[in-house]
């Protein structure tokens, strides 16, 4: 499998605090990739600086090219796309408004449609509620409307942020079924996690990040 992102020795943190020191990591393509460690750990921060969404130095290449010092909105683009901790819906917009807004920098409008119909098909509860205002959702529901939104942007790489916090282990299940499918489509997948178990089960590999380290890195997924 070719390397889609290549991460070599990046730092990023918050003005004078540093949190990420020295990262380094690979994802290939069609992988799923688990990156769990504890609260705090520098997890968002890892994405943040991914997206191009705070500073960073170090090195970031999406399939070959070169993106850290690229804006947010041109990595965004170029197919990083990130479903964020905590879904950030519009919630004043229904389902189906929130899914046209992941594809606001697509130039293939005839292509829209047809895509958001196959995330309908992987989250059904979706379609039977698309004219829902999406806040008046259920917390698993809105996990899917956000991953479904991500998916809508045609991503190379869907990195989603903390998936199974605050839901049920039952819904956590399903939609871990679900990033099977999503990978199967030939969508690549960063799975960050503090529930390590959740993540452990669909990956192909994993990393542990700690005090904003790698700190181990297997694959099969920290098999012995």
């Amino acid at each position: 499998m070719s390397e889609l992102l290549t991460v070599a020795d990046l730092a990023a943190g918050y003005g004078e605090m540093q949190v990420l020191h020295g990262v380094a990591l690979e994802i290939h393509d069609g992988e799923i990739v688990a990156l769990v460690g504890s609260n705090s750990a520098g997890k968002t921060t890892l994405l943040r600086a991914l997206s191009g969404v705070i500073p960073h130095t170090g090195h970031v290449r999406l399939s070959g090219r070169e993106i850290g010092p690229l804006p947010a909105d041109r990595i965004f683009a170029l197919g990083l796309v990130q479903v964020p901790e905590g879904r950030q819906l519009f919630g004043r917009m229904t389902v189906h408004d929130n899914l046209l807004m992941g594809a606001y920098r697509r130039n293939d409008p005839g292509g829209v449609g047809p895509d958001i119909e196959r995330v309908y098909a992987l989250f059904p509860v979706l379609k039977d509620r698309q004219r829902q205002l999406a806040g008046s959702l259920s917390g698993g529901e809105q996990q899917m409307c956000a991953m479904a939104r991500a998916l809508v942007a045609k991503p190379k790489l869907l990195m989603i942020d903390e998936m199974s916090l605050g839901l049920a282990p039952a819904i956590v299940d399903r939609l871990l079924d679900v990033l099977t499918g999503i990978r199967d489509q030939g969508v690549t997948i960063l799975l960050v996690e503090q529930d390590v178990f959740s993540a452990l089960q669909v990956a192909d590999r994993g990393y542990v990040l700690e005090s904003g380290a790698i700190v181990r890195a297997r694959g099969p997924v920290f098999s012995a």
